[in-house]
Parts: structure tokens; sequence; C-alpha cells
């Protein structure tokens, strides 16, 4: 992490800035995309965005308050449970819910909002792609990273499981931000039903936890993993 004597600059990458206490939040707040391309600095980042840096900085200064998450201190076994505990769990249970409310919310509003048609799309697009990846990773990846972690697997490959791993996140990454721009923020319209607001907040819960739960894997996990099979 690139940091003056007080703390992260404007040149520290986006994947650092996120494992500071109440950064996550301010990210996601002005759309800095910290998971799937979290090796940007923040300089960087903010100049494709036309926004000012500094003034970001300020703001992930002041967040910072608290202890830093529990998750920072994990090894690679403790992570992986973590992980699965904290978001593969919340995700198994909030996707088909999701589908199912995108549908209903579709079916009642959609003939005024038909935008809705493509949010419905989009959300099913996201859980025909992240359940295939979750099982992926709790039957091959997690248990070899874990069987590394304690010493008790063989020396295994992992560059090309972990890439291919990165690349399913940016696509996942890909379909959350198309669902944003879709649901213009997920600002919702004033005619919204309760049912049309909860999917809205929802969506946006989703894309936060998402976005959290992939940085976690790319920025702390895969490295972690890869040093020790290179151990």
């Amino acid at each position: 992490m690139t940091e003056t004597e007080t703390g992260p600059s404007i040149d520290t990458a986006l994947g650092d800035l996120a494992l500071l206490p109440g950064a996550t939040r301010v990210l996601e707040d002005h759309a800095l995309d910290f998971c799937c391309r979290g090796g940007r600095s923040l300089r960087e980042a903010c100049a494709e965005q036309g926004i000012d840096a500094t003034a970001i900085l300020e703001q992930l200064r002041a967040a910072r308050s608290g202890p830093a998450p529990d998750w920072t201190t994990l090894d690679a076994g403790g992570l992986v449970d973590h992980v699965l505990e904290h978001h593969h769990a919340y995700l198994r249970d909030e996707l088909p819910r999701l589908e199912a409310l995108a549908h209903k919310v579709r079916s009642v509003h959609g003939g005024l909002h038909p935008e809705l048609i493509e949010v419905e799309a989009l959300v099913r697009d996201l859980r025909h792609d992240l359940e295939p990846h979750l099982d992926k990773e709790e039957r091959v990846l997690f248990p070899a990273i874990a069987a590394a972690a304690d010493g008790t697997g063989g020396p295994l490959p992992l560059d090309g499981p972990l890439a291919a791993m990165t690349a399913e996140h940016e696509t996942a990454g890909d379909l959350l931000a198309t669902l944003r721009e879709v649901t213009g923020g997920y600002a919702v319209p004033d005619d919204a039903c309760a049912s049309y607001r909860d999917l809205y907040a929802r969506l946006s819960r989703l894309e936060e936890d998402t976005h959290l739960h992939i940085h976690k894997e790319n920025h702390r996990l895969f490295p972690m993993a890869l040093a020790l099979v290179a151990r």
C-alpha cells in the first residue's frame, strides 16, 4: 500500500483502500470498483470518473473509525470459512428470492416501467452466473486452499483455477454494473409499491455484499493461496 505518514494517499490502490474501516461504503457511494478493478490507484479511478480524488481521500480518512474488519487478520483457511459463512450462504439464500421478486415486480409494473423487463433478465443472468461459480469454489477450489493451508494437501497448480475464478468475478461485476445503470442507481419511482422498493433495496445490498465478497477473494484469499502453493 502506498501511504503517506498520515495514512493512505491518492496513489493507494482501491483494493488496499477497501481494507480500511468504513472504506467500502465510501467507494460504493462513488461507484469506484474496488473488487474487479481494485489494482487501480485512487488517482487513476477518480480520473476515469471525473471526480476529485483528494475529496474522496478525505471521506475515506473520515470513515476510519473503529477496529479493522476482523476478516483482515484471518489466515487462508479461516478466510475460506468466513467467505462461506458470510457470503456464499447469503447468495444461496438471496438469489432465488430476488429472481422471484424481480418476476413479481415486473409482472405488475412492467407496463409502466419497461426497464423492469431488463432488470428481471439481469437478475436471472446473475443467479445463473453466480450459483455455478459458488459450486466450483465450494467443491474444488476452497477445499484445495484449505488443504494447502493446514498442510494436508499435496502440491496443486492453482494459477489456472484462480485465473478462471477471477474472470468469472469480472462477469458478475459487469452484470451488477449493468443493473445499477438500468435502475438509475436503484432509484425507485414515485408509484413504486412496497415490493418494488424492497426489490431495489435488496439489489443494492446484493451489489455491496458481492463487491466486498469479490474483493476478499481477489485481493486477499487468492494471493494467500498462491503464496501457500509457492511455499
